[in-house]
């Protein structure tokens, strides 16, 4: 007899996992990425630049700009929060660090929200397991906080997490807030003040994110899987609630100005699909594998008459943000949205798993993290020590320039992760086999280790490799630090690693301008170089980042005879 609910759980198997455990696991991949490191180039530092501007007076709050230049996407709200951190921090706190404390927050929400967000749609009727005829069937809180267990897990386990949700960008705004609503629909019909308000900040915080159309098509669609929902329609109060924001989010949008379509239909060539395929295969891993088992496992239930929530609900968040993914430019950017939904589908895969299923999926994953956790020792030994020399060679040639340094703390914390996973390993397949969430105790445990140990031991490297302070330090060797420099075409994020790394006076390029020295980006020059005058300006050097081909700059000195 094939029923049409497949999730067949006992009591034992919903076993609860120590709430202090998954707290600190919670700590060790948030915190990691935040601390320790200069702003990364492009959107980190791009970012920081216009945090830095709105914090310091010198550009408007509605139109922020950086050296005139305005902001590419609308994202008034993120920079806002990085900027107020700014100001209200105290000296002794690093400018940098400052603006990244309110994105610290911004991911720790989006780990509760989801799961709340699984906890509150595992507890909906046509998400229960089966019910046992003499009874030793999974008691219904007990399920649904060991499927929010596992939901969290998945999340933490995907692996285009980890990069973006450390980074002070819009994009870790729009996946907290994308959350924040999820949640906030989840628990539709909860008498919760939590679930009221994170409905109304999940969208008006999307709009001021700038995904001002993803809200609303987020939040009427939401409304409408609420409304066909037979089995657990929330009242009309709770429809209310949510149509109230969505109305404001897009009154507020209109008046703001907020609305801008990003969106082009990709070309036709295999290059542009190829490259959007493999985006979504390893983006969503492991995620990926569990949700096409989930909507194959609850076929019944998704394409039956009577709508479940569990299902509708999740699949319409990631059908939106997958469909934004393919539609826009920043791909990535615009996928890690979709990930609180694709772990939550996740999470239903695990109460139908078949023995030989997670097995599979816990050997692929010891070995996988497993080897690169040895790779990712094995090259800081090399950086360390200069052996194994193959190692040592790679990393002197694809960061020239780096000199390795040891440092403790970041060593100890590193083997601490390492022991803690080989206890993890044995812990798995040792004990506890009864409990759901097991499948996905290694992938997050794997998926926490490897960030964590390329943000301790691997830092510096990364520092050098993705901050303009080593360009910074050339530039500086050949300008003394009291001149001023003129700046033409340079991009957003280089102008402010020059005035964050240096002392240096960042003037534009103009007729009254009077500086020694002249920046100029060198695609610009070399495609056009006739913008800088021979007359005035003899050409010095050209130099780049430490990464061969890569923000590539002309400096030029001033002639003597044009000097006023």
């Amino acid at each position: 007899m094939n029923h049409p609910i497949p999730a067949i759980v006992t009591q034992e198997a919903v076993r609860r996992l120590p709430r202090l455990a998954l707290l600190l696991f919670c700590l060790a991949y948030a915190l990691p990425g935040f601390v320790g490191r200069n702003p990364w180039r492009s959107a980190d530092i791009t970012a920081f630049g216009y945090m830095r501007e709105l914090a310091l007076g010198h550009t408007a709050w509605l139109t922020p700009k950086l050296m005139d230049v305005p902001l590419q996407i609308d994202a008034l709200l993120p920079y806002w929060l990085g900027a107020w951190s700014l100001w209200l921090s105290p000296s002794w706190i690093a400018p940098d660090f400052a603006v990244r404390i309110p994105f610290i927050a911004l991911l720790a929400l989006s780990l509760a929200a989801v799961w709340q967000a699984v906890y509150r749609l595992a507890r909906s009727p046509a998400a229960q397991p089966v019910a046992f005829a003499f009874g030793g069937e999974a008691r219904p809180a007990d399920y649904a906080r060991a499927m929010a267990d596992g939901g969290l897990l998945a999340f933490i386990a995907c692996l285009g997490l980890a990069q973006l949700s450390h980074e002070t960008t819009p994009a870790l705004a729009q996946m907290c807030f994308a959350a924040l609503l999820f949640y906030a629909v989840a628990a539709a019909g909860t008498p919760r003040p939590s679930a009221i308000l994170s409905g109304a900040v999940g969208v008006l915080g999307l709009t001021l994110s700038g995904a001002p159309s993803q809200a609303m098509l987020i939040g009427a669609g939401s409304i409408l899987i609420l409304l066909l929902d037979r089995e657990g329609r929330p009242p009309h109060r709770a429809l209310l609630w949510l149509a109230v924001p969505t109305l404001l989010a897009a009154a507020l949008a209109s008046g703001l100005d907020l609305w801008r379509w990003r969106l082009h239909w990709p070309p036709t060539d295999w290059a542009r699909w190829n490259g959007l395929g493999s985006l979504l295969l390893w983006f969503t891993w492991p995620a990926w594998p569990l949700v096409l088992w989930t909507l194959w496992r609850w076929r019944r239930q998704l394409f039956s008459l009577q709508l479940s929530r569990h299902l509708a609900l999740p699949l319409w968040f990631a059908l939106v943000t997958v469909g934004t993914t393919v539609l826009t430019p920043a791909g990535d950017r615009a996928l890690l949205l979709a990930l609180p939904a694709l772990a939550t589908l996740a999470a239903f895969a695990l109460p139908t798993l078949d023995r030989s299923v997670s097995a599979l999926v816990d050997w692929f994953t010891l070995l996988f993290f497993t080897s690169s956790a040895i790779v990712i020792w094995v090259v800081w030994i090399a950086m360390q020590t200069g052996w194994p020399p193959q190692p040592a060679a790679n990393v002197a040639r694809l960061l020239p320039g780096f000199e390795p340094r040891f440092v403790i703390l970041p060593f100890v914390f590193a083997t601490l992760a390492t022991l803690a996973w080989i206890w993890l390993v044995r812990w798995r397949v040792g004990r506890h086999r009864s409990a759901i969430w097991k499948s996905l105790v290694l992938p997050a445990g794997g998926a926490a280790l490897c960030w964590l140990l390329l943000t301790t031991l691997w830092m510096p490297a990364l520092d050098h490799a993705r901050s303009f302070a080593p360009l910074v330090r050339k530039i500086e060797s050949l300008v003394r630090p009291a001149d001023c420099i003129e700046t033409f075409g340079l991009s957003p994020g280089l102008m402010t690693g020059l005035a964050f790394h240096s002392d240096l006076r960042l003037e534009p390029t103009t007729d009254r301008a009077s500086c020694p020295w002249l920046i100029v980006d060198q695609g610009l020059h070399s495609q056009t170089p006739e913008i800088i005058s021979p007359a005035r300006w003899s050409r010095v050097m050209q130099m780049g980042h430490p990464r061969a081909g890569e923000e590539d700059i002309v400096i030029f000195q001033r002639l003597a005879a044009d000097e006023r």
